[in-house]
């Protein structure tokens, strides 16, 4: 089983640079995306259902921004896009997909970046999403939480620690957070793969050639509970995918 996660920042846009190619290259038994910044009433056919799978959209009440999609080559019994919190779930930030074997959270974390109050707003958002997901674990549930988790997690995860550990995405209060969702039960994938490898990122900003000169953070993550770990086969990050600033992370489950 092939899983994809990708931040498009903007499927419409992210279209005209070879999303679909990539797609039907890629082959995936579940596609999640994330920051679609779309309705889909207002996208073509193509978007909606490519390639004949089922599509969950979710999209924030405010139109152009958020927003998250899951594309299933086999379709599921039950869906739902929240955590019960209606400040969380109106902004889009979830698709979550009951597999049976496992549950799937396709999720779009906030960023804190822009003021103070979004970054109080980040942070009540870890601690509740949590707290929903250890109620799963502790009744017996396996979990995968993918998407843009916007935090990185360790030094070697960001391309300039020192300077960047008053940014937010690095703060000591994040990077402490995903210590603690590790220790609900969660395994990074790519770090059960690559445990000591360094300059692989998922996200470049757009200024000062940053993706060019590889000055990047790891903030794209798949993240699994014991159960699956046995089941993995490989993690990737695609760097060399275009299309956004982040590229697409993969994982082959058996």
């Amino acid at each position: 089983m092939k899983i994809i996660t990708w931040n498009v920042n903007g499927i419409r846009a992210c279209a005209k640079k070879g999303f679909l190619d990539f797609f039907e290259a890629q082959d995936p038994d579940i596609l999640c995306l994330q920051e679609t910044k779309a309705h889909p009433g207002q996208l073509e056919h193509e978007l909606l259902n490519p390639f004949g799978r089922k599509a969950y959209w979710s999209s924030a009440y405010k139109k152009g921004y958020s927003g998250t999609v899951t594309y299933l080559k086999k379709d599921v019994e039950s869906v739902s896009y929240g955590i019960g919190i209606r400040k969380f779930d109106s902004e889009g930030r979830f698709v979550v997909t009951d597999h049976g074997e496992f549950v799937l959270f396709n999720v779009y974390f906030p960023n804190g970046a822009a003021r103070e109050e979004r970054h109080l707003f980040k942070q009540d958002f870890l601690k509740k999403f949590t707290k929903h997901l250890k109620k799963l674990i502790d009744a017996g549930r396996e979990v995968i939480v993918l998407g843009d988790y916007n935090v990185a997690h360790l030094e070697y995860d960001v391309y300039d620690p020192v300077r960047l550990s008053k940014s937010s995405g690095f703060l000591p209060e994040e990077r402490s957070w995903f210590d603690e969702f590790l220790s609900v039960g969660f395994h990074d994938t790519f770090r059960e793969i690559h445990p000591n490898k360094k300059d692989e990122y998922s996200w470049w900003s757009y200024r000062e050639n940053a993706r060019k000169n590889n000055r990047g953070w790891r903030i794209d993550y798949i993240c699994v509970t014991k159960g699956l770990v046995k089941r993995l086969k490989s993690a990737e990050i695609l760097q060399d995918q275009t299309g956004s600033d982040h590229c697409p992370v993969v994982i082959e489950l058996e």
